[in-house]
């Protein structure tokens, strides 16, 4: 049998179940990324010619592929959020970034150090599992633009997910400058602040601020002779993203970051025009084939042995991050916030962990030598399992919850945005 053909058959099936799940499970204490993980498990576990879908075995194409689904869904974050941003407005997504995300690297790099991981190891594996995904993210986040329904979990959830994929990249730097070179450590160390830390954060937020301008212009304000027709919307957001992306990241820049202030910036244009609800459409589809193309081969890459460098203390660490050390600190990081206790402990509890931290943990094994590279990709994928099967359990019922409690019933889909 031809292997390529298997896979064409494959994918088709998974598409046309992520198009028609969503409906049926609506209703139910269930999302389609546990159905697609569990999709790719079985098919892998069939005797078909099927490619090895072990990170290991071909890095190049998992770090490029999570690459491309995290910034394709950083612009449909942006796009979904209505409220213009300022410091006031964005408070809650700015405390749980700048302190949430940070104490929580701090406390797991210190616990992984204190189970046995080298300092640049025990770093990497904060930096990648402390930041909640954009991707798996979508049951609890915003709706569509303009739908006027953000309330105080949902924009903090979508808020925090879009700002922590590249605020959290410095982190993953940080890593890799502990490791041992010729350059001392303090060079290294002081390399990292001035580089990895304000220039390219900085970098970030002004190309993705300049870019998103330009596209705004381009759709808002040019002639009518000349104006790009609203159908091919879709096809702008995403070559905008891909150039955002690029642009940023040739001039040493964070795209991630780059790419979700330019989606923030051009929602803040002409709020109510037609093109911001087709940009997001259009960026929502191609996010969902992504999802379905990595989950089934993270699904593959569990029935291959993924997990099997898996340790008791590492499955512990994982479980404490998302059971304890995250909640925890984002209860007590939101004190002070207008968010009642219910809310807090939401937001603390849903942080979701997927496909940001497959591209984190690709992107530092490519770019240096870690040791005990398959422990590392044990514990991340078996916190990204544990997350989607956890999460996508209690997101219909916790949310549902949530606005009953808030006079405010609204449908909850499981289409990850």
């Amino acid at each position: 049998m031809s292997s390529y053909h298997i896979l064409l058959v494959l994918l088709g099936i998974a598409v046309l179940a992520v198009a028609w799940l969503p409906s049926v499970v609506d209703q139910y204490p269930l999302s389609y990324p546990i159905i697609v993980v569990a999709m790719g498990l079985l098919v892998y576990l069939l005797p078909l010619p099927l490619p090895d879908p072990s990170p290991f075995e071909y890095p190049d194409v998992t770090m490029h592929l999570s690459e491309l689904c995290v910034i394709i869904a950083l612009t449909g974050t942006g796009l979904r959020i209505d409220r213009r941003f300022s410091l006031k407005a964005w408070r809650i997504p700015l405390r749980l970034v700048i302190l949430t995300m940070t104490i929580t690297i701090v406390v797991m790099a210190f616990m992984a150090y204190g189970i046995g991981y080298p300092p640049a190891s025990a770093l990497l594996l904060a930096a990648s599992l402390a930041p909640t995904d954009p991707v798996l993210a979508g049951d609890v986040q915003v709706g569509e633009p303009g739908e006027g329904k953000e309330d105080t979990v949902r924009f903090a959830l979508t808020g925090e997910a879009g700002m922590n994929d590249g605020l959290a990249f410095p982190f993953v730097h940080g890593a890799i400058a502990l490791l041992p070179t010729l350059m001392p450590l303090e060079a290294r160390l002081l390399h990292w602040l001035w580089h990895d830390v304000l220039y390219e954060i900085g970098i970030g937020v002004l190309f993705g601020w300049l870019w998103g301008r330009l596209l705004a212009s381009l759709i808002v304000h040019l002639p009518k002779k000349i104006s790009i027709r609203p159908e091919v919307y879709g096809f702008v957001v995403l070559a905008v993203t891909l150039i955002t992306y690029g642009v940023t990241e040739l001039i040493h820049g964070y795209g991630f970051l780059a790419v979700f202030v330019a989606a923030i910036t051009v929602r803040s244009v002409e709020r109510h025009h037609e093109f911001h609800l087709r940009m997001h459409d259009f960026s929502d589809q191609i996010e969902r084939l992504f999802i379905v193309v990595l989950l089934m081969l993270f699904g593959g890459a569990i029935g291959n042995g993924l997990l099997n460098a898996l340790t008791w203390p590492d499955a512990l660490l994982g479980l404490a991050l998302l059971f304890i050390v995250r909640p925890l600190i984002g209860v007590v990081t939101l004190v002070g916030t207008r968010a009642s206790w219910a809310e807090r402990w939401i937001i603390s509890a849903f942080g979701i962990r997927g496909i940001g931290s497959i591209f984190y943990i690709a992107f530092a094994l490519r770019e240096a030598v870690f040791p005990e590279p398959q422990r590392l990709w044990s514990l991340v994928g078996f916190v990204i399992l544990v997350s989607i099967v956890l999460h996508g359990i209690l997101s219909t019922p916790v949310m549902r919850w949530l606005d009953r409690k808030q006079g405010r019933l609204r449908p909850v889909s499981h289409v990850n945005s």
